[in-house]
């Protein structure tokens, strides 16, 4: 018998190419294989568990009983906290009505794009980026897709962005950016904004209006001399035309709690409200009022965020030397000095070069495969996320990173390039 034909959605989908990578590690793992996995965009939580105070808030809320349904838009207080949260850490002032609360961050984008994009719509993305090309398939937006580049640190230009904004109904862009680590820089997000407005300007009453889905589930985990920006801060206006996505998934390790949150127009999150509400995507209640309680426990919020920082910053720091050193020695590798995140974008440029055994490196894919079997370094190439394939580059996240791996790590990859002719 074959197999039965089903939706056109469900036969294009692409699955992803991380959870197909995360396959192929675990069966070598299985087979005993010491594998430095650096592919997840999450946390050992025996390195980086949760605030104290927050595992003890969860813990209360279901002993008292909190296991009933939440708001659709999410518990008031928790919309409540939120609101003093970002206008305290960013200034950003949103009333409990223009915020949405949802089991973290991915059924919000969805909502997103279901809210603005209709089929035909143009939604313009750059790549590497997390996983805008399947949310345009979902919605048969029409992609567009900006490569950007290395010489920006990965992050898209308002001038890459212009030619493509007439008709054009959503600008899907993330800072600090997931697979890079990199963020927007004041006068780039300026520019993009000061597009936006202008192209907003120019459509007629009634027109749909172009709008931005600002990705900054990593704000708070930023390094060194790197400050983040938003669209709204930078430009009042943008209020009106911005969608934010934000949560407690990367800045408190809590990958696995699900809570995120949306700041948006009133108009706009009614509707990503209907949407999920049908869905039925909230966090758990329980969840929801332990994260009202702890947002508003600043010295809690704030002990933890540093040290959690400094503990990410030196897995960084350390990995991004390493790979200096490498290049400085004249193997054909580099990195981008870390900015925020948990991610370093590295490029390990092997493609041509022979093996011990005599085999060329013909794509990026068996350089990927030589490195995963030779270092037991396993990486996830920028191609997972929408870039060519021939790139070199790579995203390497420390979430499971042991700080005494570092060195060891480092030196097996030495000793594979090595290997190479």
């Amino acid at each position: 018998m074959g197999t039965s034909k089903l939706s056109l959605l469900a036969e294009t989908l692409i699955g992803s190419e991380i959870v197909k990578l995360g396959s192929i590690i675990k069966e070598k793992i299985s087979q005993g294989d010491q594998i430095y996995n650096y592919t997840i965009g999450d946390f050992d939580s025996t390195q980086f568990p949760i605030p104290e105070q927050l595992e003890k808030e969860i813990i209360n809320a279901y002993k008292e009983g909190f296991t009933t349904y939440p708001a659709a838009d999410g518990e008031l207080d928790l919309r409540i906290a939120v609101s003093n949260f970002i206008k305290a850490n960013e200034a950003l002032d949103y009333s409990p009505s223009e915020i949405l609360i949802a089991a973290g961050g991915r059924p919000l984008i969805y909502a997103i794009y279901r809210a603005i994009v209709d089929k035909g719509d143009k939604v313009i993305y750059p790549v590497p980026s997390w996983n805008n090309n399947h949310y345009v398939h979902f919605t048969e937006g029409e992609h567009v897709m900006i490569e950007a580049t290395r010489e920006n640190n990965f992050m898209p230009t308002a001038a890459q962005i212009r030619p493509h904004v007439k008709g054009a109904s959503l600008i899907a862009v993330c800072s600090p950016l997931n697979p890079t680590g990199t963020t927007f820089s004041k006068q780039e997000l300026e520019a993009i904004c000061d597009l936006v407005i202008e192209e907003n300007n120019q459509r007629k009453e009634g027109e749909k209006k172009l709008y931005v889905m600002y990705d900054q589930i990593y704000r708070a985990l930023t390094f060194g001399d790197t400050v983040h920006y938003n669209p709204v801060s930078l430009r009042p206006e943008m209020k009106r035309y911005t969608v934010f996505v934000d949560g407690i998934s990367k800045a408190f390790a809590a990958t696995g709690v699900r809570v995120g949150w949306s700041l948006g127009p009133a108009e706009v999150i009614a509707k990503m409200r209907a949407i999920n509400s049908h869905v039925g995507s909230w966090a758990p209640m329980a969840e929801q009022k332990a994260v009202a309680r702890f947002l508003n426990n600043t010295a809690a919020v704030n002990n933890y965020l540093v040290h959690f920082r400094s503990e990410i910053s030196y897995r960084l720091t350390n990995i991004y030397n390493g790979f200096s050193d490498l290049k400085k020695s004249g193997f054909p590798v580099d990195a981008i000095a870390p900015q925020a995140a948990i991610y370093l974008a590295v490029k390990i440029n092997l493609a041509g070069k022979k093996t011990a055994g005599g085999d060329v490196l013909e794509t990026q894919a068996e350089v990927t495969a030589y490195i995963l079997n030779e270092a037991k370094l396993a990486l996830v190439p920028f191609y997972a996320f929408g870039a060519e394939k021939t790139s070199s580059w790579y995203r390497l996240s420390v979430g499971c990173c042991k700080k005494e791996d570092i060195v060891v790590m480092l030196s097996k990859l030495k000793a594979a390039l090595e290997k190479l002719s």
